[in-house]
């Protein structure tokens, strides 16, 4: 689900630039990098407060400006630190799920941004659905189950970027062979320009935490580097993602896409050596649509509840063949979401039509993707 990023407050607007770190602009400016999309900002010297707030009129991330001093404030030169509005460096919260024997864990997001021109009816429904799959078919303990919403009353469990950020520490963190995880998101998603040129299109994705205007959004490479990279050996981690832009969300190598004789079909995103792969794991993401489109919820399934359109027909296509592979699910996915808008209350030719074409039209198609290639037609889909 996507978001028009202009409707965003200001509060220091910054235009991008792309000179190197420290270099001056002039008298009165000095070059620092965005703490979000690594956009060079040009930023005052002094900044305006002893600890300014900048947004990045590219990727309106906000990225804290400070300035340090000697003892001698006025003997000693300004010196700028740039970092991240907020930081992940403090400890797990206690009121998280204790993972010590866990052999299964699942970290449930659901962002609604309530109150705002953004907000979304469906993503709480998406977390309890989601839970309840895995309670009741995949055998999860309920106890080994984080939720994060609005409706939670702990303030270290609403979907803010620092808690969306922990949680993804939490599920990763003390993993060992034969342990399975899950992640779940459903809320928008946003893309950056790329500037590390490691991004086949070009597009970094990003997931939008509940206090995306003030803190930023979570791209795809932290999502990598905080959850992908620490699964290790005989560990699995499946990624249920509902949101916008986001068939490459994680930054996996391989991408399965359905081709013209309607097979899916491996393609490797980093031909060159540089994905970016966990650490002897294996880690699989299902995602609503592809990088360049955009997630619906189900306000064309007449019987479902407000959830959103890849959660529906991932559930629906689970719920009904218990132990389908890979492929069956992608297939089942996508002819549920295909239905869902429209062409299954057209009958004889015209909706056979309509069914042929909307695999190249603007309908959203479910994507798997995975750090390593596997026969999508014969491995058992298993959480």
């Amino acid at each position: 689900m996507a978001i028009d990023d202009d409707s965003q407050p200001e509060l220091h607007l910054l235009m991008g630039n792309t000179k190197p770190l420290g270099g001056m602009e002039s008298s009165g400016t000095m070059t620092s990098w965005c703490g979000h999309c690594g956009m060079g900002l040009a930023t005052p010297v002094p900044p305006p407060g002893p600890g300014s707030s900048f947004r990045c009129a590219f990727c309106h991330g906000v990225t804290r400006i400070e300035r340090h001093r000697g003892v001698r404030e006025s003997a000693m030169p300004i010196k700028i630190a740039v970092t991240a509005s907020l930081s992940v460096k403090r400890e797990i919260p206690a009121s998280f799920p204790k993972i010590c024997g866990m052999k299964k864990r699942a970290l449930l997001v659901g962002v609604s941004y309530t109150g705002t021109p953004h907000e979304l009816k469906g993503t709480v429904n998406d977390v309890k659905e989601m839970r309840r799959l895995l309670v009741d078919k995949f055998a999860f303990p309920s106890g080994c189950i984080l939720e994060l919403t609005e409706k939670e009353s702990d303030p270290s469990r609403v979907p803010t970027r620092e808690n969306i950020l922990l949680a993804m520490r939490w599920l990763t963190e003390g993993c060992g062979s034969g342990d399975s995880l899950v992640f779940q998101f459903a809320g928008h998603g946003v893309q950056h320009v790329d500037l590390k040129d490691d991004e086949v299109d070009g597009y970094n994705e990003a997931l939008c935490p509940v206090d995306f205007e003030q803190s930023g959004n979570i791209l795809d490479d932290e999502i990598n580097e905080t959850m992908v990279r620490p699964v290790g050996r005989g560990v699995k981690l499946h990624a249920i993602m509902d949101t916008c832009h986001s068939g490459t969300i994680l930054d996996l190598p391989y991408l399965c896409r359905l081709s013209r004789t309607g097979y899916w079909q491996w393609e490797n995103h980093y031909p060159g050596g540089r994905g970016k792969r966990p650490n002897g794991g294996l880690v699989i993401s299902i995602s609503g649509c592809r990088d360049d489109q955009k997630s619906a919820d189900t306000s064309g399934f007449a019987e479902s509840a407000s959830i959103g359109a890849m959660m529906d027909s991932f559930i629906q296509a689970v719920d009904a063949e218990p132990g389908t592979t890979y492929g069956r699910l992608l297939s089942a996915m996508r002819a549920r979401i295909r239905d869902g808008h429209g062409s299954r209350r057209l009958p004889g030719r015209l909706g056979s039509y309509m069914r042929r074409m909307t695999a190249s039209s603007g309908v959203q198609e479910p994507q798997l993707c995975s750090s390593e290639m596997f026969d999508i037609y014969r491995k058992p889909f298993l959480l």
